[in-house]
């Protein structure tokens, strides 16, 4: 049995909880709303507050038929607090309180850790629209721009549905968290946000699309972790999350393989066979196959970071509480509970790499991270076969996990993307063989330049192979507001 799919527009904030009869966190919202539409106007994207944008807005969590399209203006999104279907008798799926009936209040003994996980995750949402503020201004089509904004509106959805959870279950102490998330700034220095990742620029729309393919997915694997929680409301918002941030992946898969596709097609228009001939490929005004490289080895290492430590007393205590389950937890077959069992973690210890079982309980982070592996691994398989398609001899791969670490066992490691161990001066030296040189990012940005026609498309990107909502090539997706 479950409850109604519709979302009801009787409030200004859209919802399927009942909010029009929650008084006091329908006060609590209302009364944060104006500071997150200030939030939005000076950190969202610049210089597209009053286009027309052809967004998908949610208007039921049917799977089957959840969101409707339309034009509307970013500051105009109709944000709403969404959860999945409550399910009967839904049980806490691990830890100490395994087969337990899922909570729907918060447990007094879980109330801190709770809310922590919330705050981290509520904090990553509005970071990356910081993060991807100016890049509408050297969008390489109408179609990628679109996409860029239903991201940044999609990020900004989910940060309200952290914030609903925090008024709705925390009190003063989640008031106070709400306004906290609207106060810390990506790449500030004096309020910086909470997670490395979310602090560097994203200055291209390379960088864009790796960071929406691999630290989106990182995203993915933190919710499909907080889906499993025994804390019912943070489960069933996790897992309607889920379902908006499948585009995200999208976005930036075929972002990716767009580029790499029009590389290789230059590449074989020109006559060019050497993918490491660069000078060469980059006078085609395409990017070449050793640099998309580079901005693989640093987004998926720096994604990597996001799981924090290989062996964590904290993961292990959330695990054990039930309040953070595994990837797809149901479908493991042990006890849930970890009890004996045991995992493989890395150690680097006196310049060597070695691998030593630990308890289960303590490794929920690494099996976590290996899951993740195991999933981007699928994308960049797509990858190669765009290019064996069109016959170039180049591989791309994701480096070693010790590669270009700063949390964890690996921390400040000199090791190769192959897993090679160097003295740190090799490894200083040979940098900008594996990351990307500022000579390669000063390439890439001679490249960002915006395309606004319909259908057209910058240089060194392919179209898509279908338009979103099944739109013709030439479908004017953003309609820029020209005063």
């Amino acid at each position: 049995m479950t409850e109604a799919w519709e979302v009801s527009y009787d409030t200004q904030i859209p919802n399927n909880i009942g909010l029009s009869s929650d008084r006091r966190v329908l006060k609590a919202l209302e009364k944060w709303h104006p500071g997150y539409i200030d939030w939005w106007k000076g950190s969202g994207p610049d210089g597209f507050l009053e286009d027309l944008v052809y967004l998908r807005t949610a208007i039921s969590v049917d799977p089957k038929g959840w969101a409707k399209f339309d034009y509307v203006k970013m500051p105009e999104y109709r944000w709403g607090i969404l959860l999945a279907p409550q399910v009967e008798g839904r049980v806490i799926p691990c830890g100490q309180h395994y087969g337990e009936l899922a909570w729907q209040e918060v447990p007094g003994e879980y109330r801190s850790l709770m809310r922590r996980l919330i705050v981290i995750q509520g904090d990553t949402e509005p970071a990356s629209v910081e993060q991807q503020r100016y890049l509408g201004k050297t969008a390489p089509s109408l179609y990628d721009m679109r996409n860029l904004f239903q991201v940044n509106v999609e990020e900004g959805r989910h940060l309200w549905a952290m914030v609903y959870l925090l008024q709705k279950y925390f009190g003063a102490d989640g008031r106070e968290e709400a306004n906290e998330l609207l106060k810390r700034q990506s790449g500030s220095e004096e309020k910086p946000r909470m997670l490395g990742a979310f602090n560097e620029e994203t200055p291209d729309w390379l960088s864009f699309f790796m960071f929406t393919y691999f630290t989106d997915r990182d995203g993915k694997m933190q919710l499909e972790a907080l889906a499993q929680s025994g804390f019912d409301p943070l489960s069933r918002t996790c897992r309607f999350m889920l379902t908006e941030e499948a585009h995200h992946m999208f976005v930036g898969e075929t972002g990716v393989g767009r580029t790499i596709q029009r590389t290789c097609e230059a590449m074989n228009a020109a006559g060019i066979t050497d993918p490491n001939d660069i000078n060469a490929v980059r006078s085609l005004g395409v990017i070449d196959l050793p640099t998309i490289q580079k901005k693989l080895n640093l987004h998926y290492t720096l994604s990597l970071d996001l799981f924090g430590r290989e062996v964590s007393t904290n993961a292990a205590n959330a695990f054990n509480a039930g309040i953070k389950g595994r990837y797809q937890e149901p479908k493991i077959d042990d006890d849930h509970m970890l009890t004996d069992a045991t995992y493989p973690v890395a150690e680097f210890t006196d310049g060597k790499i070695m691998v030593k079982d630990v308890p289960a309980l303590t490794a929920i982070n690494m099996r976590l991270r290996d899951d993740y592996t195991n999933d981007a691994a699928g994308g960049v398989k797509r990858w190669n076969a765009i290019i064996k398609k069109h016959g170039i001899d180049f591989e791309l791969n994701l480096p070693h996990e010790g590669f270009h670490r700063k949390i964890g066992v690996f921390e400040g490691a000199p090791i190769t993307p192959g897993g090679l161990v160097l003295s740190p001066e090799e490894w200083a030296a040979k940098r900008d063989e594996w990351l990307p040189s500022k000579a390669d990012g000063d390439f890439i940005q001679s490249l960002m330049v915006t395309v606004r026609e319909p259908g057209e498309y910058a240089g060194w990107i392919a179209p898509p192979r279908v338009g979103i909502d099944n739109k013709p090539g030439d479908f004017e997706y953003v309609q820029i507001y020209d005063a």
